[in-house]
């Protein structure tokens, strides 16, 4: 039988599919294009249903499926498209996630995450759920590499920051339609502070016992982050800050393949453009917006927001 979708007010929408080939084109339109097969254990027929939304880029899925196995391929990651990371929590039944050569068994509770631009594989040989969160690697302040390092790496969601993220993503897949309202980007955005603090934790980057590199590297850029509005926020404030030379600085930035400049310029864009669309902001004007986080040039901003993002501010606010 074909795909049976139906949409709910706004972002809300169910997919149901009853054979794995419509089910490969129904997670290939919601998330990347993927290799699905059947399950070995399969055998009263294939059956799916999805419930997702998408605000302001963050793409949220509750699945619930009977067996099967779903693969990046080479070949499909030749085709192009944006680079995404994709959060799992499973919420029944297991899964093994397998990505750069590190592969993770999910049991209920448990969270982990991969990255669209590599190939990998879930395999899961029993009815499961699980809620998946999508979003483009710009999203989070945590570079893509480093992230990398936490690929199909166990998370446990019943035990510190876990313990404190898996229950509010697990509202999330519960309460979708919260996701329509005014409020949705806001619980987006702050699904993704979560899941950065989870990514920071794992990478040890929040203790002092850890590799003194990039535990540096984590103070720079939560500095940056609180001080995006203040206009004399530069390189050698930055340096001074922390007390290194502006020289040792640029180095730092040089091997995460970034300037501090361009660091600084995308996490403002990323801010107001958060700002462009939350409904609380509406009445306020795009230069107030820019202002706020430090563009004191409005059309310099209109500029590199542009650029960024291919849309004038104006009309990206207006498309929300």
């Amino acid at each position: 039988m074909p795909v049976s979708a139906t949409t709910r007010p706004e972002t809300v929408a169910t997919t149901v599919a009853r054979s794995i080939n419509d089910f490969r084109v129904a997670v290939s339109d919601a998330f990347v294009p993927l290799q699905v097969t059947s399950g070995p254990r399969q055998r009263d027929g294939f059956r799916s249903v999805m419930r997702g939304a998408a605000v302001d880029e963050v793409h949220v899925t509750d699945l619930r499926a009977t067996p099967h196995a779903v693969e990046r391929t080479p070949e499909l990651l030749a085709r192009g498209g944006r680079n995404y990371f994709k959060l799992s929590l499973m919420l029944s039944g297991t899964g093994l996630l397998i990505q750069d050569g590190r592969e993770a068994v999910l049991e209920p509770g448990s969270l982990a995450v991969y990255d669209t631009s590599r190939p990998y594989s879930l395999v899961f040989d029993d009815d499961f759920r699980s809620m998946v969160v999508m979003f483009p690697h710009h999203l989070i302040s945590l570079p893509p590499d480093l992230v990398g390092e936490l690929t199909a790496v166990r998370i446990a969601g019943d035990e510190g920051v876990g313990a404190v993220v898996a229950p509010y993503l697990t509202q999330l897949a519960v309460n979708l339609d919260q996701l329509a309202g005014n409020v949705g980007a806001r619980l987006a955005h702050s699904a993704l502070d979560l899941v950065t603090t989870v990514f920071t934790r794992e990478l040890g980057l929040d203790e002092a016992g850890g590799d003194p590199h990039r535990a540096l590297m984590q103070r720079i850029r939560a500095h940056v982050d609180r001080n995006l509005a203040s206009t004399e926020l530069s390189p050698a404030s930055i340096a001074a800050a922390h007390f290194i030379s502006t020289r040792h600085l640029h180095a730092l930035f040089q091997e995460q393949g970034t300037t501090v400049s361009t660091w600084i310029r995308e996490r403002r864009l990323e801010q107001c453009r958060r700002d462009l669309a939350d409904p609380l902001y509406a009445d306020r004007a795009v230069a107030a917006i820019a202002a706020r986080w430090g563009f004191v040039d409005a059309a310099h901003f209109s500029r590199a927001f542009k650029a960024a993002y291919g849309t004038s501010p104006s009309d990206y606010r207006a498309a929300r």
